[in-house]
């Protein structure tokens, strides 16, 4: 059953032709991490990677492509946490910054902090030679147009940002039994300035525990912190429920409690993953013993071989 991967290119409901589009992506996203793996890569190398081709891929909402602010600029958040020991690191809010996950690693491997902001992160990224590129190079025209929109009044950003498959990320187990999340957004369309939301808050925008597993999640960051969803499902699972079961029953309270919708990517120690969501839609990849699957429907679940593109 191991190594595994299991990636989510974001929860909601987008129009087939994108929806094929970010299906490559996380397709690519997941043999990203599958390879490291089968090569005998850690978890945290694995889905720092998978993230990190997602970020580059501007269909999904995550370092090129991200969502704009109400200012029309990008600020990202991301984060990734090693199931060995509990480490984390998370940014928020980070400005220029191609791939936000990478800094996300720095700041758990170099600092004794668990996530930097804004200014903050970004004098951190200078320090380690993590080059600043042009905000423009990671604005689309889909971001631009999809933020005039919303600057209309009746605009609605929270039903308009389930139309687009947005915050990427990853879990996975390798073969050593260590298992690792990591987790990557733009943020909430128009959001105000300085909008923090769940991906860099430990135990909401993922977690991971080599005694339980790790998860994910995607969906209204709001209320995703609300239920600590990551940190909800793994609770349930330590109660005996599988990861299927328990992340129903988490995104079902999220639903019920807080009117939140979104999805999650969840795996256990032995190498049990899963894919749920209560939105419309979530495209997913996943990627063990040789196979992908992979789908963007409830139930759907497509399996070819992963070595055929290796």
């Amino acid at each position: 059953m191991l190594p595994v991967v299991v990636v989510h290119g974001g929860a909601g409901h987008i129009p087939k032709e994108r929806a094929e589009l970010a299906t490559i992506g996380v397709k690519e996203a997941a043999r990203t991490g599958y390879v490291i793996l089968e090569k005998g890569g850690s978890a945290m190398d694995a889905v720092v990677e998978a993230v990190a081709v997602m970020e580059n891929n501007p269909r999904f909402n995550a370092g090129r492509g991200s969502v704009l602010n109400v200012k029309g600029e990008v600020e990202m958040d991301a984060m990734v946490m090693d199931g060995r020991n509990l480490a984390s690191g998370a940014v928020s809010a980070v400005r220029r910054i191609a791939n936000p996950v990478y800094l996300a690693r720095l700041v758990m491997e170099k600092t004794k902090h668990l996530c930097l902001t804004a200014e903050g992160a970004s004098k951190f990224a200078r320090s380690m030679g993590v080059p600043e590129v042009l905000e423009e190079s990671l604005i689309t025209d889909y971001a631009k147009m999809r933020w005039k929109k919303n600057l209309e009044p009746d605009a609605n950003p929270v039903e308009c940002q389930m139309g687009k498959m947005g915050t990427v990320g990853a879990v996975a187990v390798d073969k050593d039994g260590n298992i690792a999340c990591a987790t990557s957004t733009g943020g909430m369309i128009n959001k105000m300035e300085g909008r923090v939301g769940d991906t860099p808050c430990v135990g909401c925008g993922g977690y991971a525990d080599n005694n339980i597993g790790a998860v994910s999640p995607t969906g209204h960051g709001e209320a995703i912190m609300k239920v600590t969803l990551s940190r909800l499902i793994l609770f349930h699972m330590e109660q005996g429920k599988t990861a299927e079961e328990a992340s129903d029953l988490a995104l079902t309270y999220m639903k019920e409690r807080v009117d939140g919708l979104g999805g999650v990517v969840v795996v256990d120690p032995k190498g049990t993953w899963t894919a749920r969501f209560s939105s419309l839609q979530m495209v997913w990849a996943a990627a063990q013993q040789g196979e992908l699957h992979y789908g963007v429907y409830r139930d759907e679940n497509v399996v070819e071989p992963v070595q055929e593109n290796i």
